[in-house]
């Protein structure tokens, strides 16, 4: 909401609130027999006659904006009412940041998976890892007019991209949306590419390796020489 209703709406907040009911003319037989009654008699006559007389909400089902609520047992005066203040009284909301400036995680609110799930990148054969692909490929005959074709595929596909999912380009049915240049913010307007640009950024530099990963052919021969079967795994017997 901008431009004139929000400047409308800004005023009308400043301007001076009614401290006056605006139908004055409710309650009117209640004020009636208090006045002929006395308020002693009335309390006595309306205890009487209804239920929890002393109800906050006034024997309503829902409280009125205007009906004040005790938040306290010990302090009487603090009470609270219904949006009141009102949210356009309210001062602005802080929106916390993680302070990766430009970064994907920069915004905390945005939970979304795909973009930083790097470990099963490369794991749906719909989407395979091109350099995985490559050296699968590399290992097969080269004569072979299959595995050509799919090295020609190959090439095509990392120069151009992945062919599937390119995303709504930011039209939705409301119209066109700016509000995330890079579409991850929505599944809708989501790309293999520009999934593919935050996981290269978000891939870790380091993956970590099992203790036992260098010395596999000393392993293996500890067991060998001494006849023993080799275990599953990676258990390093010295």
């Amino acid at each position: 909401m901008s431009g004139p209703i929000t400047r409308t709406m800004t005023m009308m907040s400043k301007q001076a609130k009614p401290s006056g009911s605006m139908m004055p003319w409710e309650g009117w037989f209640s004020r009636y027999l208090k006045e002929k009654l006395g308020p002693e008699r009335y309390e006595n006559l309306r205890s009487k006659v209804l239920w929890k007389s002393d109800d906050e909400w006034g024997q309503e089902q829902h409280p009125r904006p205007d009906t004040e609520h005790r938040i306290s047992d010990v302090d009487p005066t603090l009470t609270h009412r219904f949006r009141h203040p009102s949210p356009g009284s309210t001062p602005q909301v802080n929106i916390p940041s993680t302070g990766d400036k430009g970064m994907f995680r920069e915004d905390p609110y945005n939970i979304n998976y795909y973009p930083h799930d790097a470990r099963r990148r490369g794991t749906d054969r719909a989407l395979p890892n091109p350099q995985l692909e490559k050296e699968r490929l590399e290992l097969m005959d080269p004569n072979d007019p299959d595995v050509k074709e799919a090295k020609e595929k190959l090439e095509k596909a990392i120069e151009e991209g992945p062919g599937s999912s390119p995303g709504n380009k930011g039209m939705f049915a409301t119209g066109k949306s700016d509000f995330d240049p890079t579409g991850l913010r929505a599944t809708m307007s989501a790309s293999h590419t520009e999934t593919n640009k935050v996981l290269d950024s978000q891939f870790p530099s380091q993956i970590p390796l099992p203790n036992w990963y260098y010395r596999q052919e000393e392993i293996l021969e500890w067991y060998k020489s001494r006849g023993l079967p080799i275990p599953l795994g990676g258990d390093d017997p010295t």
